[in-house]
């Protein structure tokens, strides 16, 4: 840290003790976890996908990627 940036820093912490820097007094938000993924296998192109658990059929060999549908609706 330069000087003036550390002297800027005290004269701020000095008027405000709970001051922290730059980020503020709040927290780093989090980051919401990703949704649970599985591995499944696309009937049309044969690639392996990973797709989140709660949007695989009930039938795994009737599954069809975004690519291969995306393919079909341009056609």
């Amino acid at each position: 840290m330069a000087r003036k940036d550390r002297d800027r820093f005290l004269r701020r912490q000095a008027l405000q003790p709970d001051y922290q820097g730059f980020r503020g007094n709040t927290a780093v938000p989090r980051r919401t976890p990703s949704p649970e993924t599985e591995t499944v296998v696309c009937s049309v192109c044969q690639r392996r996908r990973n797709v989140a658990s709660d949007s695989i059929p009930t039938d795994r060999s009737s599954y069809v990627c975004l690519s291969c549908q995306g393919d079909a609706v341009s056609d």
